[in-house]
């Protein structure tokens, strides 16, 4: 009887998982995406961090339950500080000074909601990132048809 013999994984070598090909479309699409398109990129993670915080509400688990609020809340509330950090103040004119005061309500309400475990602060700032984020990516549509001749 003969032995089986595999050759070992060279290192560094990575199994091909549906995670590790998420991982790597991710990284692509952030290193080819246009800054406008990195913008709309930031709203919907901060949606999905808000919209995991609200499922957290649901556990059982106390400790699920504070963690999972927290850490969402907080990976949200890093996001809308990237957001606010973009603002050209300058170049921006009242459009950023706008931006800038909601960025930091958002932050305040979910600062709230993390601390008080209350949802509807997430609630009310995932409403308004959606419209913002909607409103983003239609002005994006918008510039790509002009720029394309459509």
């Amino acid at each position: 009887m003969r032995a089986s013999h595999s050759s070992p994984r060279p290192l560094g070598h990575r199994m091909t998982t549906p995670a590790n090909i998420a991982g790597s479309y991710q990284k692509i699409a952030t290193e080819t995406a246009t800054p406008g398109q990195l913008i709309a990129m930031l709203f919907d993670g901060a949606i999905r961090f808000l919209d995991r915080a609200l499922v957290c509400f649901e556990s059982p688990d106390p400790l699920e339950f504070n963690q999972g609020i927290h850490n969402n809340v907080r990976r949200a509330q890093a996001i809308i500080h990237e957001l606010n950090a973009s603002l050209n103040m300058e170049a921006g004119g009242e459009l950023a000074r706008v931006l800038r005061r909601l960025y930091l309500y958002f932050d305040m309400r979910l600062h709230e909601s993390n601390i008080y475990k209350r949802p509807q602060g997430i609630r009310e700032v995932i409403e308004r990132l959606t419209v913002l984020r909607d409103a983003w990516t239609e002005m994006l549509q918008r510039r790509e048809n002009a720029a394309s001749g459509s």
